[in-house]
């Protein structure tokens, strides 16, 4: 069991460090970075106390704890796709506006007429 909890706290603490990269070069916006750091400190948090699992389970009534946490990723999973797809859904409005608008100045716009 020990090896496991090596291993999950090393694999949360490579997240972390890869996320903090990836925000130090500006490869990911913060807040989608916050959110994957928040998932790398939990991995550590389970690596090194694996029986929190089990006292959550215990408190919202899940009688497997591994259960209890696949449900918890899939819900976080489900969150963050739904976020996603809002802000995709944003961007795609902001972008056909700004379509919309550029047009409209190019429509505006006197023809010149190149002279050969």
């Amino acid at each position: 069991m020990a090896n496991l909890q090596i291993t999950t706290s090393l694999l949360g603490l490579g997240l972390a460090l890869v996320i903090l990269h990836l925000l130090r070069r500006d490869h990911i916006y913060i807040l989608h970075g916050l959110f994957w750091i928040v998932i790398a400190v939990l991995a550590v948090l389970l690596g090194f106390w694996p029986g929190l699992i089990d006292r959550i389970a215990g408190w919202v009534g899940i009688s497997y704890p591994p259960a209890a946490l696949l449900l918890g990723t899939v819900l976080v999973l489900l969150v963050k796709s739904l976020y996603a797809d809002i802000t995709q859904t944003q961007l795609e409005r902001q972008l056909r506006r700004l379509n919309q608008r550029v047009a409209l100045m190019d429509a505006q716009k006197p023809l010149h007429k190149d002279r050969s």
